[in-house]
């Protein structure tokens, strides 16, 4: 009789343990799900506020006001616009994205730059603009400066703390 080859049941068994050990220690590297989720989430949250600057940019050209200055007068749909697109507070870019405020924690930069303004996860551990930017996962708004192009309002997403 011909004898058959094949693999021993031993030597299954040994494929299958090493097998699960490089499963063990590679699958956290390629599982890193969170924080791709996180990064994301800020990018969507970016495309928001960047939409909802376009939007109120647009409906402020047409009133006219796209080249006047911050003033309380100076209004698109009760959101305070600088040069045409929203401000950075509570009465600006605030009102113009539906939900910051609520779903999101956000900060306006009282102190040193009153033209930007922070949003980040809802947290218990971030209660301040300082702690926040500690962690570096929010966005930053940053409100026209002028009615030059160079200076419109911009966006960016600081994620590497995410």
């Amino acid at each position: 009789m011909k004898r058959q080859g094949g693999f021993t049941l031993i030597e299954l068994v040994v494929v299958i343990v090493i097998l699960g050990i490089l499963a063990v220690t590679a699958a956290p590297r390629f599982l890193n799900l969170q924080g791709d989720a996180r990064k994301s989430a800020l990018q969507g949250l970016r495309g928001a506020m960047n939409g909802a600057a376009g939007i109120v940019y647009g409906k402020a050209a047409i009133a006219g006001i796209e080249t006047k200055a911050a003033d309380t007068d100076v209004k698109v749909d009760n959101v305070t616009t600088a040069f045409g697109y929203p401000t950075a507070d509570s009465t600006g870019i605030a009102n113009a994205v539906i939900g910051l405020t609520t779903d999101w924690s956000a900060y306006a930069d009282t102190t040193s730059d009153p033209d930007v303004y922070y949003a980040t996860f809802p947290s218990t551990s971030v209660s301040d603009l300082t702690t926040l930017k500690a962690t570096n996962c929010y966005v930053k708004y940053t409100a026209a400066k002028s009615k030059d192009v160079t200076e419109a309002a911009k966006t960016e997403v600081v994620d590497t703390g995410c």
